[in-house]
This record gives structure tokens, C-alpha cells and sequence, in this order.
């Protein structure tokens, strides 16, 4: 099959388009850099002739609360409109567990829109949400840094390696269209505290990592099951302390 993949240059998307290059698709990266632009419909005719699946792991340079659903809604509203005129027979949306659920945090929120768009739209769709990737934990961490001090809500945790996430999405669009919605996850639950106390103790990080019941994650309070699956998910083989990326390059 020809299968687009929008932000295929990406973290996610380059593993993807590699992934099903090797499986014998037709996998056709998609973004800026190649000249196909979500946001001004640059290219989306072209790119999408004779494309049977397109993935979209494509994700907002602004994580500002109305910057983000700018992205969202236009970009997608773009793509499942020029998708509908290609005749694409099934969109693949990328994600995050948790943005059906309160609290609302912005880009939770934008992502949520996006999700509403694709179910409403006449294109086949698969929706896969998962939770946070392993290659975004210093980020996670520098973002809820104050000082010296990285506070750290005590609640349920399951983040997954990129590969684990790229692996799944990939089995996703090659199957018949879902129509709804797939949670994929990790291999192993922490406490968030305890996980982000131990990845900066390994990388010998001075921060200290305080346990705050209130501490924010990107914006709002989370509960204790706000970033994992409710109920059943399809589970990553990597485990966080087998993961290559743990260890810094540069290290």
C-alpha cells in the first residue's frame, strides 16, 4: 500500500516511514521539509495520490494553549478534507491517553478536538492514544524544574519507547480501519515521582525531585490515573531500563 505519513520526518514518523518501507509498503514521508504543509494545504493533493492510508503523527512547534488548537484544528481539518477528495481509505490519528478525561489541560484539550474532527469526518479512522513517550522524560522533567527542585505528582505512570510506539501505529494502519479508538502503554506502571527520582539519579542530575500531590504537569493538576489506560491496552516490550536512549549521547 502507499502509505502517508504527515510529520514523517519526526521523531515518530521517520521510525514509522523505515518500519513500513521494510515491511514492503510504499511509505511516504510527509511534512514541511519535503513540501507538503498541513496548514496551508501545500502539497496534500500530490503527496496523497493514490495513497491508501495516511498516518498523522504531525505535532504542534507551539505547545501555547491557542497556538496548539490553531494547529490542531486546521491542520487536521486540511488533511481529512484533501483525504475525503483523494479517496483515502483510512486515516490513522496519533494520540495521548487522557485527553477524554478531566483534568483538561491545553494541549490535552487540542488534542481532543482533533480527535472529534476525525471521528466526525467520512474517512475511515483509527484513533491510537498513548502515553508518554520515554525520549520526552528530560523535557518532562526541565519543564517542572523550579530552582533545584523538579516537583513530581505521586500518581500512576506508564510511558512506552518511541520504537514500541512507531511499532504499534504501524499495525494499526495496515489493519481495517477501527472506527474508534486503541490505548497503547508501556511495559511497566511507576509512580511518577519515584520514576523521574530514579532517571535523574541516574544521570547523576543534582535536581532533587519532590513528591507534590498539586505539582503541575504541563499546566493543571493530574489524578492518579490521568496519564495511564482505564482499561485494557496493548503493551511496548521496552522496558525503561533496557532502553538505549536512557543513557544520554553525549554521555
Amino acid at each position: 500500500m502507499k502509505i502517508v505519513v504527515i510529520g514523517g520526518t519526526g521523531l515518530i514518523g521517520s521510525k514509522l516511514v523505515a518500519n513500513l518501507g521494510e515491511q514492503g509498503h510504499e511509505a511516504v514521508a510527509a511534512s514541511p521539509n519535503t513540501g507538503v504543509n498541513t496548514l496551508t494545504g501545500e502539497g496534500l493533493a500530490d503527496v496523497l495520490t493514490g495513497a491508501s492510508v495516511v498516518i498523522d503523527v504531525a505535532n504542534s512547534p507551539s505547545f501555547e494553549d491557542a497556538a496548539v488548537l490553531e494547529f490542531f484544528e486546521t491542520s487536521t481539518g486540511n488533511l481529512l478534507a484533501a483525504e475525503e477528495k483523494a479517496g483515502v481509505g483510512h486515516h490513522v490519528g496519533l494520540s495521548i491517553v487522557g485527553t477524554d478525561r478531566p483534568p483538561v489541560r491545553g494541549y490535552f484539550r487540542a488534542k481532543n478536538v482533533q480527535e472529534n474532527l476525525i471521528a466526525a469526518s467520512p474517512v475511515p479512522y483509527s484513533i491510537v492514544h498513548a502515553t508518554q513517550f520515554f525520549e520526552f522524560t528530560r523535557g518532562i522533567a526541565d519543564d517542572a524544574t523550579d530552582g533545584s527542585t523538579v516537583r513530581m505528582a505521586p500518581v500512576l505512570y506508564q510511558p512506552m519507547a518511541g520504537d514500541d510506539v512507531a511499532a504499534q501505529v504501524g499495525k494499526v494502519a495496515a489493519a481495517a480501519p477501527l472506527n474508534g479508538r486503541v490505548e497503547i502503554a508501556g511495559p511497566e506502571r511507576f509512580r511518577m515521582d519515584e520514576f523521574f527520582r530514579d532517571a535523574l539519579a541516574f544521570w547523576n542530575d543534582p535536581r532533587e525531585v519532590v513528591t507534590d500531590p498539586h505539582a503541575h504537569y504541563f499546566g493543571a493538576e493530574v489524578e492518579e490515573r490521568s496519564l495511564v489506560p482505564l482499561g485494557d491496552a496493548v503493551l511496548g516490550s521496552i522496558r525503561y531500563s533496557e532502553w538505549p536512549g536512557r543513557v544520554p549521547a553525549a554521555t
